[in-house]
Formats: structure tokens, sequence, C-alpha cells
């Protein structure tokens, strides 16, 4: 069972990741959210262990990400952060499990084996996304609004798919930047509107309702009633 934790605490990940192995796990350590982040998209692990505040990019910025592009690796945080408002923020990103610190080493462990008795799930499960009249068959770059049939590219599909896995949710440049082309890559600051604007002009035709909703200075809204002007 390969294990990925990422943590900024030297303190607690150097004997946290040796009683881990002695357990018998294999186990990649980071320390870094950004470095953390492209190993839990690229690699295949059985579990993720994740502090909450890192560097970089956050342990919920990286759950959330692995959620929108439809991948269930069992996620377990670590974290500070113990109040109500905070565990449901963790758990509505996605989050399997959560363990304040400081934790017993017993029970950590516990939870890890919990984690991975769950049955294995097949990634990217859901390839056909419905919001409102429009439909979007991901594997094959295909959308249908009514009757009209809509050819799609690869970044046009990847977009559409993270609008409608979050409808109706402000979703900003940022976040959508990082799904579309990675925290590490740095796309012209032009680059997403220009996609926005491709895209639109495939699933928004004469008479139909937008769906695309530009919040001016922050991002875009999906679906129902925008309340910002078209970029």
């Amino acid at each position: 069972m390969q294990i990925l934790l990422v943590d900024d605490e030297v303190e607690l990940t150097d004997p946290l990741s040796r009683i881990l192995k002695r357990e018998g796990y294999q186990v990649d350590v980071v320390h870094d959210g950004l470095e953390g982040s492209q190993l839990a998209i690229r690699g295949q692990y059985d579990l993720l262990i994740l502090d909450w505040m890192l560097p970089h990019k956050s342990g919920l910025e990286i759950c959330q990400q692995l959620r929108a592009q439809g991948k269930l690796t069992p996620v377990l945080f670590l974290t500070a952060k113990d109040t109500v408002d905070d565990r449901v923020a963790g758990l509505d990103a996605g989050a399997d499990d959560y363990l304040i610190k400081p934790f017993e080493l017993r029970e950590l462990l516990a939870r890890v084996r919990a984690l991975l008795r769950r049955p294995p799930t097949i990634e990217n499960p859901v390839q056909l996304l419905r919001v409102e009249d429009l439909e979007l068959d991901l594997e094959n770059q295909l959308a249908q609004r009514g009757t009209r049939k809509i050819e799609l590219s690869e970044k046009e599909s990847q977009l559409l798919a993270y609008f409608m896995r979050y409808p109706r949710q402000l979703l900003t440049h940022e976040q959508i930047q990082d799904q579309l082309w990675g925290s590490g890559e740095k796309p012209s600051s032009n680059a997403l509107v220009a996609q926005v604007r491709l895209l639109r002009r495939k699933i928004e035709a004469e008479h139909e309702t937008p769906l695309i909703h530009t919040v001016y200075g922050k991002g875009y809204r999906f679906g129902g009633e925008g309340d910002a002007e078209e970029a």
C-alpha cells in the first residue's frame, strides 16, 4: 500500500513516516503543497495524508482539485483546525477523515487501516455530467444542449467539466487556472478569458440561456442566473 504524506512539520513527518514504513506501508513524504498536489494527481496512491496549512497550496485546495478531477483516493486531514466549521469545510472538500493535532499515533494508525480497508473505487466514475439542459460526455469530448451536438477540444472539455461539477459556485481565476494548466504552469493573462470565450460560443447559441457568468474581478459562475457582466 502506497501512502503520500504531505506536511511541512519535519518533526512530525520524520517519525510518522518511519512508523508507517514499519507497519509495512510505502511512504512518500513532501513538505510543500505545490509538490504534494503534483504527486497526488500524477501518482498512484492508496491514501493521502494531508496537512491543512501548507506552503504554496493548502491541503484543502489539493483535496478539492483531486475531487474535481474525479479522483477518489482516500484523504485523511491532519490539522490544528478544530472548529465545527473547519471540519465541515474539510469534509465538504472531499476529505474522508479528519484528525486534530496533536493526536495519538495509535489512533492515526487505526484510521489509516480503516481507510485502506475500504473497497477499491474506480477513478473518474462520472463521465456523463448534466446541468440544466446541457449534458457533457467527458470521455468523448462531446456536449449536447437540447438537440444540438457540440464537439469540444480537450481544454474546453476540461473547463466545462470543472464548471459543471461546481454549478452556481464562484470559481476564481486562480482555481480554474490551476485546474486547466496546473499550479506549475503560468498561462498568459488572457489565456483563461480566451478559453472561456471559445467555450461560450459553443454552448451558448443565439436565443439559448447563458450558462457561464463572469463575476467581475473574481472569476466565473456556471448555471442559473449570472450576477455580473460578460467577459
